[in-house]
């Protein structure tokens, strides 16, 4: 292991975790992941071992038969993860969403029916904000629960499912008439069960088939269709309508930590490749790591990952500090998924013309970056919501 994205601070049980993540990366997903990729397989034999490590519940409260770790711990994880490839941290990543979801807002209730199963893979949990129509613009979801009796109807259609197939439970924000002056106050976040796999999984809720993808792939990305989807009342997140919005941001804070995480991780490995290639190719008599060109190359990369590292982490204490850190990780979110990207494509300029054969693994890395950018919020969105905060925290008075 080398000297980037080691953390400072770190308890002895952090350290133990993070050790056999690491030892399951190396041993289990890296040997497999390009193979894996290339043929879009959901890699089911490594999602069942990190059920036996016990990560789909990491977060999860003993309580409810989870690990108890903090965010950080998670985070940290999730890096481990995505530098063995990146599509099995978004297996990870939308279930854990829920999973917080339901912690911070669920009704006890809620929280005894989900967590435990969720702590061990047997319920698994998908998210869905976005439509055909919208990504960042929450306010224009047309997705409608109308309330009929003690139940809603629910009609519209979501996109951008991760685990849409996979998934037995989707936490979906749709619009309610709540008659708030506020469109995000008319908006409610329903659990919604179903089984698993592609056609009509729930009365009324299609997952049509997975979306084909550049990259991202192996886990599935679907739409989920909703025609007169019957659902009760007690399917509300927190048990009370019109506090969906903020709920679902809470989730999203935490989800930009997730991809700040899984930017670096892939940072982190494209690193590793571009180091490790540029001492085994030789020009003019010696390793082109020898090449001052090649050297300043590999010193910025080593720069750019350990710096989104630092970032990350800071986003991940700064939530589990029980603070608001929607500043902290879109900082995190937008200098990791850019840095992400240039990382990946120095390392792709170090492997020269092989860089583009499919045969090395920095052709994959090239391709699951260019997610990074659009994941939980682009880059603009990201500097609009830092942007407004500093505005405001260092607004001249008088």
């Amino acid at each position: 292991m080398g000297r980037l994205c080691q953390t400072d601070g770190l308890s002895e049980d952090q350290t133990e975790i993070l050790k056999a993540v690491r030892q399951f990366v190396d041993e289990k997903i890296i040997p497999v992941a390009t193979e894996l990729e290339h043929a879009d397989e959901y890699p089911q034999e490594i999602v069942d071992g990190l059920k036996e490590l016990g990560i789909f519940g990491l977060m999860i409260p003993e309580e409810y038969d989870g690990l108890g770790e903090s965010l950080l711990t998670y985070a940290l994880c999730v890096e481990e993860i995505a530098r063995g490839w990146m599509s099995v941290s978004g297996v990870i990543n939308t279930h854990f969403i829920v999973a917080y979801l339901l912690m911070q807002h669920g009704t006890e209730e809620q929280k005894q029916k989900y967590l435990p199963r969720m702590a061990t893979g047997e319920v698994r949990g998908a998210f869905s904000m976005s439509e055909p129509s919208l990504g960042s613009d929450v306010s224009a979801i047309s997705t409608k629960a109308v309330k009929d009796g003690d139940d809603y109807v629910i009609n519209g259609q979501k996109m951008w499912l991760t685990n849409g197939a996979t998934s037995t439970l989707i936490a979906v924000l749709v619009k309610t008439d709540e008659g708030a002056d506020s469109v995000y106050k008319n908006m409610t976040t329903f659990l919604v069960e179903k089984e698993p796999g592609f056609g009509e999984t729930a009365p009324g809720l299609t997952i049509p088939g997975k979306i084909d993808k550049m990259g991202y792939k192996g886990v599935e990305t679907t739409e989920a269709i909703f025609e007169n989807h019957r659902i009760g009342a007690d399917q509300i997140l927190g048990g009370e309508p019109g506090k969906g919005f903020y709920q679902m941001m809470d989730g999203v804070e935490v989800g930009r930590v997730n991809v700040a995480a899984r930017a670096c991780g892939i940072a982190n490995r494209a690193f590793e490749l571009g180091i490790a290639y540029s001492q085994q190719r030789e020009t003019f008599g010696k390793p082109i790591a020898e090449h001052q060109a090649v050297l300043f190359r590999l010193a910025e990369m080593a720069t750019k990952v350990e710096t989104a590292h630092t970032m990350m982490v800071r986003a991940a204490r700064t939530k589990d500090q029980g603070e608001r850190n929607d500043v902290e990780a879109g900082m995190a979110k937008m200098l990791a998924s850019e840095y992400c990207n240039e990382v990946v494509e120095a390392s792709f300029r170090i492997h020269g013309g092989y860089g583009y054969s499919k045969e090395y693994e920095i052709e994959r890395l090239y391709r699951e970056s260019a997610f990074m950018l659009i994941g939980e919020g682009t880059s603009d969105i990201q500097k609009m919501i830092i942007g407004r905060s500093v505005l405001k925290d260092y607004k001249l008075k008088g």
